[in-house]
């Protein structure tokens, strides 16, 4: 335990390499003028990024405020009768889904972690996004040790598990889709003035916000989601539902500072780009399906979970106001999904420590 009373171990030599100071931030001014809100920018701005208000992004404020009415953590929920529901209930197929199901999510979040904390949040110039993506960044690390609760919860192989997304090639093309898309933004010499990298830059935050959690994410959990109208893994199921709430707030976040830059930067998007990005996200995510469901399990299959991608990437794409969806017709396969994030659920104190939360699912999407 750490003794705060301890004096701490100091020298008095010089550091062989004193690291010098770097100049101030382009973003940071260093005027003495008051603050003027209308002078915000999402990013290239010039004001100090230090001072929070006045806001000139209110709604940003909110969604940081709304997010810890969602606060939790996985030893809140029961998972008691999910180990006997694994052990004893599960087929082979439905051990297969839920096993692959938390292979690709716990290497995903951290993903998505990686993304807002290293590539975005250092390109905000308001501070209240920053504020509210430094929550963002907390709950994927959340979600993550959700995930490692439930693997260990059930006794399976870390190793093997965790390793999926490295040697299932089904699983490793959509890590590979999101790792390429990260990469091409996390560069230190990025330069958002040039049209060029903003382009870049917005499509990588858009693929992030309306694809990997706005897609992915919201229909990757239906599987579970499935098991749980069964009966099945009600413990793992109810911690995807907390977990599901963030998402939709986060793919919602997302899409309205994407829309945001679009306005102020006056940046058009290329229409080829956009359709790239929707068809090669729909294609990872159909051998990805057909691999966790290579055999169906009652009440739910590949058909069925690519009905749903479709339906929902049509709906994240009119959010984002985009004139063109990518799926005209689709229609939803699994009418019950959308229960999972706007369902208000009360939850009795003996029973959890959950008393009240805000339902993502409600929130206003423009």
């Amino acid at each position: 335990m750490l003794d705060w009373n301890e004096p701490l171990h100091t020298t008095n030599k010089p550091a062989a390499n004193p690291v010098p100071v770097p100049p101030p931030q382009e973003n940071i001014s260093t005027s003495t003028a008051p603050v003027n809100p209308d002078d915000k920018r999402v990013i290239n701005g010039q004001t100090d990024i230090n001072q929070l208000a006045p806001f000139k992004y209110p709604w940003a404020w909110q969604f940081f405020l709304n997010a810890n009415k969602n606060h939790w953590t996985p030893l809140d929920i029961n998972m008691t009768q999910d180990i006997t529901d694994y052990q004893h209930k599960l087929t082979l197929e439905e051990k297969h889904v839920y096993e692959n199901v938390l292979s690709y999510l716990t290497t995903s979040d951290i993903l998505a972690m990686r993304n807002i904390g290293l590539a975005v949040m250092e390109k905000m110039s308001a501070p209240e996004l920053q504020i509210y993506q430094a929550r963002q960044v907390y709950e994927e690390a959340l979600h993550t040790w959700t995930y490692q609760h439930c693997i260990e919860t059930m006794g399976l192989n870390q190793s093997e598990i965790y390793n999926r997304y490295r040697v299932v090639p089904q699983i490793h093309q959509k890590i590979t889709i999101a790792n390429r898309r990260l990469n091409s933004v996390m560069r230190s010499d990025i330069d958002l003035r040039d049209q060029d990298e903003l382009h870049n830059f917005v499509i990588s935050y858009m693929f992030f916000a309306a694809i990997f959690e706005g897609c992915w994410f919201y229909n990757g959990f239906s599987p579970i989601f499935a098991l749980q109208r069964r009966g099945l893994m009600k413990g793992t199921a109810e911690q995807l539902q907390y977990i599901m709430r963030d998402e939709v707030m986060h793919a919602a976040f997302g899409i309205r500072v994407v829309k945001q830059i679009l306005l102020e930067e006056a940046l058009v998007l290329d229409k080829k780009a956009i359709r790239d990005m929707w068809d090669e996200a729909h294609e990872a995510e159909k051998t990805y399906a057909n691999y966790i469901l290579k055999d169906p399990i009652l009440g739910y299959s590949a058909a069925m979970h690519m009905g749903q991608f479709q339906y929902i990437a049509n709906r994240r794409a009119n959010q984002m106001g985009l004139k063109a969806e990518p799926f005209p017709g689709a229609e939803s396969t699994l009418p019950w999904l959308d229960e999972q994030a706007n369902m208000r659920k009360e939850k009795n104190f003996f029973e959890t420590r959950v008393t009240e939360y805000q339902t993502g699912g409600g929130l206003k999407w423009d």
